[in-house]
């Protein structure tokens, strides 16, 4: 139940809905957006989600589904019902269209069977009729036009109608010429009139040539005159295509009774087609949105992450803003009520109406843009008193009609309802709004109700924060800037800033000067401790936000050693591996040795000389197993930390391999080098810096090698019609060359279509830690069909 039906239209659910209806095909599909409403069977919720979100991934990872005609089939089903009807030929042409699409839509679904388990109860145990196909292709042909072979009848007498006008024509032929010989024709050709084809004769000659006059002109001096001689054999042209006309409605009505059996099938057919233009005209408004299923709750809960309201963010990108601030709160058992307060244009009603829009698309079986992560229950009733309802009609006051609501919600609340008031207590003195909207709050705080209620007033920020299931939340304001930051706060009331924003637009000294002479002591106390307690919370907010900056600095650093002492392991593993082998070649050469100087000695026959000289041979092969004597080590050139300090920008040599190099980096011990277009880390001691002739040498050869880069560097790519992994990989190419010579910016065209290709490759972009920033090209030259990367 909502209540007043208005708030529908309030919270922006019926334009949601026509933005949907943009997406349909079919008028039914429009009708069946049009009966959308709020469930309150969660099963069924859960089903017309899943259908949604199944239909979203459909389009965005699978081949598309084969949608080509959705022509409506109720009205020719319902007319084939009537006996003694017939449908015409566009009409059956249309019901063959639609059953082609409608066949290649279940074999799409049965060779997927199980991957859209959903999707496919719309169309379970629904039949392929071929008969009905074959039937209607045996009759009307690929133009929508009857077979002239439809019949045996039909084939004899549209061959008779053909060879009689062919007689006909070269009898008027005939006459013609000869009528032209005469002088008796007028200017011009053969014409028609009344479906019979004429002479043109002048008036002074018309009877001259026997035959029926049709039509005169306008000026009375050509009359139009059909033959006598063609006169006969045109009537039976007529006559021929009455009897074809006749054989046409038989076969037509024919046709029409063997389809009348097959009504309900059609009535299922048609069904399937609504529903599914219906679901996919859903996916793709939440493609629009970026929205995601939420986990489902059976509790009165919310729990929304990184929320946003679908429409500020459908206008946002139109104006070229990238993005719009997330939501993110939480309303559950223990704290059921959030009172929103802060300043004006901070964002308090569009955090309300967020969380009613939400709450209604889900219930409606929509996604919405928010992280899968979010949870969602289930309400039975939806109140909200949003803007000014007063009624000349019914002599209410803006307050009166506050007044009615508030009644309402107070006798009819319960634990299952959501209640959103936007700026409560309004609309009367507010010595007297203040203590009767606390009184209502308390009330509805007893029926144990769900919501989002934005004030101004202190009272209830005070009563929010004694009483338990009421929460006190506030939108967060830059006071040193003086804007809003759209960001909700939970657990603090927030300041109305009146003054700093009066004295902001520069309203007069001595005006601020009265004003605060005029409230009350104790009031201003209040706003003043509001206002530090902002400050002290932006504060904390920014420190929070830079010490999680610092944690994914750590983490990544901790990552980096975690790799390199893999590395090392991997490596000394290795080094053991080959020291082993080595090892082991050397010993078993050793022993081949030995074999092979005892098996000499045995031949000589221990012969004193040759004994003594394989003795020597044995002795030299030994001393050459032996280690070689170890050399000390080539001292690596230590670096003056006061003469010799490495600075960014210098050119240094790498030790152990020779190459050359421009120092990026230095961080601690370690050096960033650019090698080309290639970085590199190595150690303060594992380099020597070059000087003079040598450092002008290598500098111009680098020089040389980045300016061919710079050169044939295009900054600008097209991934039109590519498969989303190959248009990323291709702009992942450009991106890191672009990074690497330091090129300032990236043309991205990847065309409109329906958004999915532009939404891949701005995910990419965030995540891409060098790009700061990416906005659409000027409306004039592409706008969203191309967009602009900056690398910092």
């Amino acid at each position: 139940m909502i209540y007043p039906k208005n708030a529908v239209e309030k919270l922006g659910f019926t334009e949601i809905k026509e933005l949907i209806k943009t997406k349909c095909i079919s008028e039914a599909g429009k009708e069946l957006v049009d009966k959308i409403q709020p469930q309150v069977k969660l099963d069924l919720i859960d089903r017309f989600l899943r259908q949604t979100n199944e239909f979203k991934n459909l389009i965005e990872h699978d081949a598309p589904l084969p949608v080509d005609h959705f022509y409506p089939l109720k009205h020719i089903a319902e007319k084939v019902k009537v006996e003694g009807a017939f449908l015409f030929e566009d009409e059956f042409y249309r019901v063959l269209l639609s059953l082609r699409t409608v066949y290649a839509i279940i074999r799409y679904f049965n060779d997927r069977a199980q991957q859209y388990p959903n999707l496919e109860l719309l169309f379970e145990h629904l039949p392929i009729e071929k008969s009905i196909l074959r039937n209607i292709e045996q009759v009307i042909d690929d133009r929508g036009k009857m077979k002239d072979n439809a019949s045996r009848l039909l084939l004899d007498l549209t061959q008779q109608i053909s060879k009689s006008e062919q007689e006909a024509r070269k009898r008027l032929d005939v006459v013609y010429k000869q009528a032209q010989a005469n002088g008796w024709t007028a200017d011009g050709n053969l014409t028609i009139r009344d479906g019979r084809l004429c002479i043109p004769i002048l008036a002074e000659n018309k009877r001259k040539l026997k035959g029926l006059i049709h039509d005169e002109s306008a000026t009375g001096q050509t009359a139009y005159i059909e033959p006598e001689e063609v006169f006969h054999l045109n009537n039976k042209v007529r006559d021929l295509e009455f009897e074809r006309r006749r054989e046409v409605i038989r076969i037509l009505t024919s046709l029409t009774t063997e389809l009348r059996p097959h009504v309900p099938l059609l009535m299922a057919y048609h069904g399937l087609l609504t529903k599914l233009d219906f679901v996919r005209a859903k996916a793709l408004f939440a493609l629009d949105v970026d929205a995601q299923m939420p986990e489902l709750s059976k509790a009165a809960d919310i729990a929304l992450v990184n929320a946003r309201h679908p429409l500020l963010l459908l206008a946002s990108r139109q104006e070229g803003h990238p993005s719009v601030v997330p939501l993110n709160l939480k309303i559950d058992e223990t704290d059921r009520v959030l009172l929103v307060s802060g300043p004006n244009a901070g964002g308090k009603s569009v955090c309300m109406k967020t969380v009613g829009l939400l709450q209604l698309m889900f219930q409606s079986g929509l996604l919405i843009p928010c992280d899968p992560t979010s949870k969602v229950g289930v309400f039975k009733q939806f109140f909200a008193d949003i803007g000014d309802d007063q009624s000349i009609d019914s002599d209410l006051s803006t307050y009166s009609a506050h007044l009615s609501k508030m009644k309402h919600f107070a006798q009819f609340a319960d634990a299952r309802t959501l209640v959103l008031i936007d700026e409560f207590g309004t609309g009367t003195d507010p010595q007297f709004g203040g203590p009767i909207a606390e009184a209502v709050l308390e009330v509805l705080n007893k029926k144990m109700i769900r919501g989002v209620i934005t004030t101004h007033y202190s009272n209830l920020k005070l009563f929010a924060s004694h009483t338990a299931g009421i929460e006190n939340a506030s939108m967060l304001f830059d006071n040193e800037a003086m804007k809003p930051l759209y960001i909700l706060q939970v657990g603090k009331p927030g300041s109305s800033y009146a003054f700093e924003i009066a004295q902001n637009i520069g309203l007069p000294k001595e005006v601020l000067h009265l004003a605060k002479q005029k409230i009350g002591v104790q009031q201003k106390k209040v706003d003043t401790l509001l206002v530090d307690l902002e400050r002290e919370k932006k504060e904390l907010f920014d420190t929070k936000r830079a010490i999680n900056l610092r944690e994914k600095e750590v983490l990544t650093q901790q990552s980096e050693l975690n790799e390199l002492k893999s590395y090392l392991e991997d490596n000394k593993r290795q080094l053991l591996k080959d020291a082993k082998e080595e090892a082991r070649q050397i010993i078993k050469d050793a022993n081949k040795l030995v074999e092979n100087t005892i098996s000499e000695i045995k031949t000589s026959q221990a012969d004193k000389e040759k004994t003594k000289e394989l003795r020597s041979g044995l002795q030299q092969a030994s001393e050459s197993l032996k280690e070689k004597p170890h050399k000390e080590p080539k001292k690596q050139p230590v670096v003056n930390e006061t003469e010799e300090a490495l600075l960014v920008g210098d050119w240094v040599r790498i030790l152990d391999t020779g190459n050359e190099g421009q120092v990026m980096e230095i961080a601690k011990n370690n050096l960033i080098l650019a090698l080309g277009e290639l970085r590199t880390v190595v150690k303060k001691n594992k380099v020597e810096k070059l000087r003079g002739k040598e450092k002008a040498k290598v500098a111009k050869r680098f020089k040389s090698v980045s300016s061919d880069s710079v050169a044939d560097f295009s900054p600008e790519v097209d991934v039109r019609g590519m498969r989303t992994e190959d248009a990323l990989q291709k702009i992942e190419l450009v991106l890191d060359r672009a990074v690497m010579i330091g090129y300032p910016s990236l043309k991205i065209i990847h065309g409109k279509g329906d958004g999915i290709l532009r939404k891949f490759i701005r995910d990419y972009l965030r995540k891409y830690n060098h790009v700061s920033r990416f906005e659409d090209e000027h409306a004039d030259r592409g706008g969203d069909g191309i967009t602009y990367a900056y690398i910092d």
